[in-house]
């Protein structure tokens, strides 16, 4: 029994010190970040996040991968097609006079297949010359190419088909069953209409983006945006090329939360209580809900005084969970990409490992007969 008391002795001036200060673990605790952030030399700022702050912050800068681009609006067209250079025109022409230019006794009617747009807008016929068709529709350049016909062959009657070129076409390049050129077939095609065309998204991207390159132009929206919203259902123009991917922004998880990853945004806007949730929740046995941190990094510009920005570059927000407030705040609180969440342990995680240790202790005792 004295051998007993000597040990525990030993093992309590050995604990002793350590109870006085943090045990090591995976995650800091929120009074550490609290205190340094009082330092006078500290590197970053420390702000709570409630419902008064909440305002001020979402007039700061965007950081991280943010989405700049604008999308275009809706609008109508017409339901023809326009002839484009590069399209291609098939001319079918009867003619039954027996002394006709371009028919035979036999065959009353010829066909000129694929007689392509020139660059400047004009196509050759026989016996006429070049005909100007650029901008009209297939219609139209019927009537006019059956005028100059009919200046040369009085009984001519003329029918114009089209095929459509690449100034008519446009790209689906990623992000669907079927990409590829697609011909559209008026001036009223949309966006909507050529993913249908290609087949519909691919069912494994993680909240789908849509680029629309038209010239040296990007144009950017989501997936969820445009299918909650028939105004963004853009036309689309000849040489447009459109690309479906993946969502390429993230936040990462870390300390006491249900997994340490990185996370892709899996809708366009995030919260901390969404990013809690796709990162599994906090540990029961380790976290601290009153010490959920968001760090976060801006521009050195984006610094300044009052509601236009924080005070310094480096930046963490906390947030209390255990307080009707700080839950709803962390519901509207926007995470940015790039953005650390880290969940912090709680301070009585030390009291009990040392009681666990003095339990193992005891343990090994009993099963080793001294006690």
């Amino acid at each position: 029994m004295r051998l007993l008391l000597s040990l525990i002795a030993a093992t309590s001036l050995i604990l002793l010190p350590v109870a006085c200060s943090r045990l090591p673990g995976g995650a800091p605790a929120s009074e550490e970040i609290i205190r340094q952030s009082g330092e006078s030399d500290a590197d970053f700022a420390l702000y709570t996040v409630n419902r008064a702050f909440l305002p001020t912050v979402a007039q700061w800068p965007g950081t991280g991968k943010q989405e700049h681009l604008s999308w275009l609006g809706a609008s109508h067209g017409a339901k023809t097609q326009i002839i484009q250079p590069g399209d291609k025109l098939t001319l079918r022409i009867w003619d039954s006079s027996d002394n006709s230019l371009l028919t035979s006794r036999e065959q009353k009617a010829v066909q000129l297949q694929d007689v392509r747009v020139a660059a400047n807008g004009t196509i050759f016929m026989p016996y006429v010359g070049s005909v100007n068709v650029l901008g009209l529709t297939p219609d139209l350049a019927r009537e006019e190419l059956q005028v100059e016909l009919e200046a040369i062959v009085p009984s001519a009657q003329l029918q114009l088909d089209m095929l459509e070129g690449r100034n008519n076409s446009v790209d689906l390049v990623s992000g669907v069953a079927q990409p590829g050129t697609y011909p559209m077939p008026n001036r009223n095609y949309s966006v909507m209409g050529l993913i249908s065309a290609g087949g519909g998204i691919s069912s494994n991207l993680n909240n789908p983006q849509i680029r629309l390159v038209r010239g040296r132009s990007i144009y950017g929206t989501s997936v969820d945006a445009l299918l909650n919203d028939p105004n963004k259902d853009s036309l689309l123009r000849g040489g447009d090329r459109v690309f479906v991917e993946e969502d390429e922004r993230y936040f990462l998880s870390f300390g006491a939360t249900g997994t340490e990853d990185l996370h892709i945004f899996s809708k366009d806007s995030v919260s901390a209580m969404d990013a809690m949730s796709i990162a599994g929740g906090f540990q029961d046995s380790r976290a601290d809900p009153q010490g959920l941190l968001i760090l976060r990094e801006y521009e050195p510009s984006a610094v300044a005084p009052g509601v236009r920005g924080p005070r310094q570059t480096r930046v963490v927000f906390t947030l209390d969970l255990t307080s009707a407030d700080g839950l709803f705040s962390a519901r509207n609180f926007e995470i940015n990409p790039g953005d650390l969440v880290m969940a912090t342990e709680s301070p009585i995680n030390d009291a009990l490992t040392i009681s666990n240790l003095v339990g193992n202790f005891f343990g090994v005792f009993s099963r080793a007969g001294i006690l």
